[in-house]
């Protein structure tokens, strides 16, 4: 890859990880316990799946739109 690529990827890996940190501590502090051990996890990732589908599809509107 070229040093242009491997800096926009190492920037995406840096922000993908501080979001992924920022999220994982709002739902312990919602939901607290231990996610590992928390039932119905199958549930609540196919009901994210869904969120994700939904604002992607808005997001292609908006971009199809102009908006």
């Amino acid at each position: 890859m070229t040093k242009k690529q491997e800096e926009h990827l190492a920037r995406i890996k840096a922000q993908f990880s501080k979001e992924v940190d920022k999220k994982y501590r709002k739902g312990q502090k919602e939901h607290k316990g231990n996610l590992w051990l928390k039932p119905g996890v199958i549930q609540m990732a196919k009901e994210e799946a869904v969120d994700q589908y939904v604002y992607l599809s808005v997001l292609e509107e908006q971009a199809l739109s102009g908006k």
